[in-house]
């Protein structure tokens, strides 16, 4: 078994450390800038995923949810800020349930 260097470990940055460095803390601009592209991104990932296991192209899901297939491309690159109302229709068209949960923050 290899024994891991406990001194090493603790000068390894964690990933919000390292976010923090990059793009600053939480709650400033260029922070929530990030953190919206990246859950654009994220989610545009499991819809292309998706649609790709079901073997359809862009233009047949655009066609399915009446938008055209570069809007389908720009959600799926994360290049679009995607109106909820949008998203439920395209994962809809997936065959994906999503259930939104509310917590206090």
């Amino acid at each position: 078994m290899i024994q891991l260097d406990e001194k090493k470990l603790a000068k390894l940055s964690t990933t919000n450390e390292m976010l923090d460095k990059e793009y600053g803390k939480r709650g400033t601009s260029s922070r929530d800038a990030f953190d919206e592209k990246s859950m654009a991104w994220y989610f545009g990932e499991i819809l292309r995923d998706r649609r790709q296991a079901l073997k359809l192209t862009q233009k047949q899901l655009a066609q399915k949810i009446g938008k055209e297939q570069s809007y389908i491309a720009r959600v799926e690159k994360g290049e679009t800020d995607i109106q909820m109302s949008s998203f439920f229709r395209i994962a809809q068209a997936l065959g994906i349930e999503f259930v939104p949960k509310f917590v206090n923050v």
